[in-house]
């Protein structure tokens, strides 16, 4: 059983950095026991499972992976816990950002090197709720992966790229995908290679080699990006929610634009997802007027 331990730079939160890689509190391919986070994945070299544990006391973080992909996952925890993230490169312009990164000082930016794991899910969340995206994600999983390699057995892998364009149809419409969405992700499969060559890209190249594809524009691309590159710039234009977060923490006011977001966000050119996810953190919230975006499910149509 493969094992490597990592000793971060500086304060270090394994679990906020990494809990953006989960997808709802029942995502078969990443879960949490005890003070362990456990994260199945499918890498170049096939299926692996990592389970992490960080040490505070001993000031390092400790892995162990299973199966064909535990070399490569271990290869690569170092970027994946945020050792070529430089937190520092972030000015605060305002308090709250000042406030929220004083108070999350071991917050880095994740940096998978996966396309495809983080692709998929992102398409899924297109246009519906988190609970219908976490619901299809769930399904398509447990349904179309297979075990994760290791000791527990309710981690599942996702589907290699072949094994995703062989769902048929109704298996999408009982998952609760809509055909719209289910056939970006096919147009993204049938060119696996050329969508993790991203991994390797400079933000804007992986830009527009995910928005070539049909289905995948802006917001889709940056929220695969901030996760596959720990992109800092990765910023979600097109959110339901976010501008509205942004504007409220940021000047009090509701009803903010992406325009105004983006202006906002201006003193942060570089690094706004950075800022945005620290404003995330403040967990400042404007007040709820509506009713709540109605949950539809159309496996029951």
């Amino acid at each position: 059983m493969p094992a490597r331990t990592w000793v971060p730079p500086g304060p270090y939160d394994l679990h906020r950095t990494l809990c953006v890689l989960r997808r709802g509190p029942g995502d078969p391919a990443f879960a949490t026991r005890g003070g362990e986070l456990w994260r199945a994945c499918r890498t170049p070299e096939g299926p692996g499972t990592l389970r992490l544990v960080a040490r505070a006391a001993e000031g390092r973080v400790e892995a162990e992976g299973w199966g064909p992909g535990a070399d490569w996952l271990l290869e690569h925890l170092p970027e994946l816990l945020g050792e070529r993230d430089d937190p520092e490169l972030l000015t605060a312009r305002h308090r709250v950002v000042h406030e929220a990164r004083r108070r999350h000082p071991g917050v880095r930016l994740a940096r998978t090197g996966l396309v495809l794991e983080s692709l998929i899910p992102s398409v899924l969340e297109q246009k519906v709720t988190a609970d219908e995206a976490y619901r299809a994600w769930r399904l398509l999983l447990q349904r179309h992966g297979e075990p994760a390699p290791g000791p527990w057995d309710r981690l599942r892998v996702m589907p290699e790229p072949r094994g995703w364009a062989l769902i048929p149809s109704w298996e999408w419409h009982r998952a609760g995908v809509d055909a719209k969405r289910s056939s970006t992700i096919l147009r993204a499969v049938r060119v696996a290679r050329r969508m993790e060559e991203a991994a390797g890209m400079e933000l804007a190249d992986a830009t527009r080699r995910l928005t070539a594809i049909p289905g995948i524009g802006p917001w889709t691309a940056a929220e695969t990006l901030q996760r596959t590159l720990g992109a800092p710039d990765a910023l979600t234009v097109g959110d339901l929610h976010l501008p509205k977060i942004i504007g409220y923490a940021l000047t009090g006011r509701r009803g903010t634009t992406d325009a105004q977001m983006l202006d906002l966000l201006a003193p942060y050119a570089g690094q706004r997802h950075r800022a945005a996810r620290l404003i995330l953190l403040a967990g400042i919230t404007p007040p709820r007027r509506a009713p709540r975006f109605p949950v539809g499910d159309i496996a029951r149509l």
